[in-house]
C-alpha cells in the first residue's frame, strides 16, 4: 500500500519504529531481570508481615501507631493479671473491712432513726390532740429483719449485714424499715396509716406532720382538701392556726367549707359554678376585704347580709390576724 498511498506509508514507518522500540525494551527487561537477585523466601516473609499488619490495624487501631499503643497497654494489663491471686485476696480483705464499717454506720443510723421517730411521734401526737383528735396516737416504728448468717468469707455482695452481733437484711437506705402507725381512738391498736385512717384523719395527720417538720421540709407547696372534715368550733380554729403556721415556710392551698379555717388565709378565693343550660363551669374569684367578710358571714350563718353574721366574721378575721401577719 505504501507504494500507492503516502499516508499509509507514513503509518507503516511509525509501526516499524514501534517494533524496533519494543524489541529493545524486551531485551532491556530481560537483561534487568537476569541481574535481579530474587529471594522467594524473603518475599513470602514480607507478604506475611504485611498481611499481619493489615489484620492488626483492622482489629486494634486504624494506624500502626494506635496498634503499638494498644500493645503497650495490654502488656501492662497482662503483668497485672499475672498477680490475680494476690489482688483477689487484697480485695477480699478490703471487702471485710468495708462490711464491718458498713455495719457500724448502719447501727449508728438505726439509733438516730429510732431516737428521731420517738421525738416525731410525740410531737405529731401532741399536734393531733389540737386538731380534734384528742385520743389519737401516732407511732413510728423502726424495725429490722434478722436472717441467718451468710455463707462464704467474705459473704457475697447483697448478703445480710452483721450489725451489733446480728445478721440483718439491708437495703440501699440501711437495715431499717420505717412505718407510720395510727391509733385514732382510745383502746384501738395502732394500724398502718393507709389501712387505719380515714380521709379526714389522714389529712390531719399530714398537717400535724408538716407542722412538726415546719422549716425542714423541701416541699414548696402543700394542697389540703377537706383537711377540716369532721371538725368544728375550737378544733377548726386550731386547724386554721396550724395551716397559717405551716404557711410561714411554704405555700399552702386549702379547700375548706369552714369559716374558722378560711379566716386564717392570706388570700380568700371563692369557687363558684355557673351554667348556661348545657355546660357547667367553675370560676375563681379573689375576694377583697369587704367581699371576704360577706363570704365568711355566709359560711357562718348562710346569710351574707346579716349584721350579726358580719360582726362574727369580722371577729374571726381579727382573731386570725396575728397568725396571718406572721405567715
Amino acid at each position: 500500500m505504501r507504494e500507492h498511498d503516502g499516508e499509509a506509508a507514513a503509518l507503516a514507518d511509525r509501526l516499524a519504529e514501534l517494533t524496533y522500540l519494543l524489541s529493545d525494551l524486551a531485551a532491556d527487561v530481560a537483561s534487568y531481570a537476569a541481574g535481579v537477585d530474587a529471594d522467594p523466601a524473603r518475599l513470602a516473609q514480607v507478604s506475611e508481615r504485611r498481611a499481619a499488619l493489615t489484620a492488626l490495624t483492622r482489629k486494634y487501631g486504624e494506624t500502626v501507631e494506635e496498634v503499638l499503643s494498644w500493645s503497650e497497654i495490654s502488656a501492662t494489663r497482662l503483668l497485672e493479671l499475672d498477680g490475680t491471686d494476690d489482688q483477689i485476696e487484697a480485695l477480699r480483705g478490703e471487702q471485710r473491712i468495708l462490711r464491718a464499717e458498713l455495719g457500724e454506720v448502719a447501727q449508728t443510723l438505726s439509733a438516730a432513726r429510732t431516737e428521731a421517730a420517738t421525738r416525731l411521734s410525740d410531737e405529731v401526737t401532741a399536734e393531733l390532740s389540737l386538731l380534734a383528735m384528742p385520743h389519737a396516737r401516732l407511732q413510728i416504728t423502726v424495725v429490722q429483719h434478722e436472717v441467718g448468717a451468710p455463707i462464704g468469707d467474705p459473704p457475697p455482695s447483697g448478703s445480710p449485714l452483721r450489725v451489733d452481733g446480728r445478721w440483718l437484711r439491708h437495703f440501699s437506705s440501711g437495715v431499717d424499715e420505717v412505718e407510720f402507725l395510727l391509733a385514732a381512738n382510745t383502746g384501738t391498736e395502732p394500724r398502718p396509716l393507709h389501712k387505719g385512717a380515714s380521709g379526714g384523719e389522714l389529712s390531719r395527720v399530714m398537717l400535724a406532720l408538716e407542722v412538726a417538720l415546719a422549716g425542714t421540709s423541701p416541699v414548696p407547696t402543700f394542697v389540703f382538701d377537706e383537711v377540716d372534715a369532721g371538725v368544728g368550733g375550737t378544733a377548726a380554729v386550731e386547724v386554721g392556726r396550724r395551716l397559717a403556721q405551716l404557711a410561714r415556710s411554704a405555700q399552702v392551698l386549702v379547700v375548706t367549707h369552714l369559716p374558722q379555717v378560711a379566716a386564717y388565709a392570706d388570700r380568700h378565693v371563692l369557687v363558684e359554678k355557673a351554667s348556661d343550660g348545657s355546660v357547667t363551669s367553675s370560676g375563681l374569684t379573689e375576694l377583697d376585704d369587704s367581699a371576704r367578710e360577706k363570704e365568711l358571714s355566709r359560711m357562718l350563718a348562710g346569710l351574707a347580709e346579716s349584721d350579726t353574721a358580719l360582726a362574727h366574721a369580722r371577729e374571726l378575721l381579727d382573731v386570725a390576724a396575728p397568725a396571718r401577719a406572721l405567715s
